[in-house]
């Protein structure tokens, strides 16, 4: 049974920013807690070996992650086989890697913005293997300052093409009207979730292949 979750925020966000997610997961009567590290100054290496110490001191049953938190979650399991967690979700990850990012580190400000996270963002990660369940939440209302940069093929949420969720060895995905910021303040997104770490799946989503 899913009771304590932790989330992860993404790129340029603090933790504040996953509020109302929290507060919508605790209505629901799950222990949510928010993970919180630097998305500039610091690199993904570090937010990875610290989210580790974090799951092995204080164990949790499952995490969400937004964006970037979707990719450094799945690379701290897969680097730490000996951490026991049941179920992951991933809100608009680039989990086979982002096309803006790959476009901002080819310019020397984009890459400044990116900082140590920006190899992890443009090749995204190996195809799961873990023992986690894992969902993909993508959104596809196309708004975002990502679209100006670069572009992006099919559906996409402003700044993650639908296809770049789309990792080999998840368990389920789903595509909901949102954009990328607003997966995390979007109601269709939080049931989503909610659904994920209740029963592993996601409810079927008109004119979408949920699994």
């Amino acid at each position: 049974m899913i009771r304590r979750v932790l989330l992860l925020h993404g790129l340029f966000n603090p933790a504040w920013w996953l509020v109302p997610l929290a507060g919508g997961l605790r209505k629901a009567g799950l222990e949510v807690d928010v993970f919180g590290y630097p998305t500039l100054a610091g690199g993904s290496e570090r937010a990875i070996v610290r989210l580790q110490a974090r799951l092995r001191a204080a164990p949790v049953d499952a995490i969400v992650g937004h964006s970037l938190g979707g990719l450094v979650a799945l690379e701290a399991l897969r680097l730490a086989p000996d951490v026991d967690v049941a179920r992951v979700v991933c809100l608009g990850s680039p989990l086979r890697g982002s096309a803006v990012a790959a476009a901002l580190a080819d310019r020397r400000w984009g890459a400044a913005l990116l900082g140590r996270h920006a190899a992890l963002l443009r090749a995204g990660v190996p195809a799961w293997q873990g023992a986690a369940a894992v969902g993909v939440v993508a959104g596809h209302a196309p708004r975002g300052l990502g679209r100006l940069f670069a572009e992006l093929d099919g559906e996409h949420d402003g700044t993650v093409a639908v296809a770049e969720t789309r990792l080999p060895g998840i368990a389920a995905h789903c595509v909901v009207q949102a954009s990328h910021t607003g997966l995390v303040v979007s109601a269709e997104a939080r049931r989503q979730v909610l659904r994920f770490l209740q029963e592993g799946r996601f409810e079927p989503v008109v004119g979408s292949a949920a699994v």
